[in-house]
């Protein structure tokens, strides 16, 4: 999911690991036995499918903005735009042409399986948030466990507690997506993009995406 947050521009888009074109479809010939595993792979490629349309359309609205932009991922992403990934495909709310949406779609598909591995992470992501959340609840529980009950000590536990959190999230929410979240989409192909609206009756756009066994 990426939401509609600001953006943190550092440069840390550099992925240490090579992905498997086959591995998804591997596991899943091993362990096709196990409940809801197909949905699972297929959410973790939609996932980085979502952050990847994502960049490419705010390299597009960039570009167009400023004719002297260069394509590149340091730029300020579009605030505006924001995604929600199911196993059968992802939202993608904000004001976007449905031609320009095509587009980014199957080019951030082409790319990102062209080993663009860096589109598979989004800094707005909620897994940054979640995270972020579960980090600071466990530094800080820790500390309130650890330091004396006094309440100077107590609200210094805190303040560390939350700062070492802020440091640390970015990183490890980063970590998270490569890792957990998210999954190079070697086995997903577009089936259909649709303007529609979301289950709480949000109007957004609906990119349909089925899964290919075929590498």
């Amino acid at each position: 999911m990426t939401n509609a947050a600001s953006a943190n521009n550092e440069n840390f888009w550099n992925f240490d690991y090579y992905p498997e074109p086959s591995r998804d479809k591997e596991i899943l010939k091993e362990l096709g036995f196990i409940p809801g595993l197909k949905e699972i792979l297929m959410l973790r490629q939609v996932h980085a499918l979502e952050h990847a349309t994502v960049w490419v359309l705010s390299e597009t609205d960039k570009a167009s903005n400023n004719r002297e932009a260069s394509a590149n991922l340091n730029q300020k992403d579009n605030e505006n735009l924001g995604g929600l990934s199911t196993e059968r495909g992802f939202y993608l709310y904000g004001q976007v042409n449905p031609l320009a949406l095509k587009r980014a779609v199957l080019a951030a598909l082409k790319r990102i399986q062209s080993g663009e591995w860096d589109l598979a992470v989004h800094p707005r992501c909620g897994t940054n948030l979640s995270v972020a959340m579960f980090l600071t609840t466990g530094l800080v529980l820790g500390a309130h466990l650890l330091l004396p009950r006094g309440p100077i000590e107590q609200v210094i536990g805190v303040g560390i507690a939350a700062t070492t959190a802020a440091q640390l999230a970015p990183d490890l929410g980063r970590e998270a997506q490569k890792y957990l979240t998210t999954s190079i989409p070697f086995n997903l192909e577009v089936k259909n993009i649709s303007h529609t609206s979301d289950i709480w009756g949000r109007p957004a756009y609906f990119v349909g995406v089925q899964w290919r066994d075929s590498q």
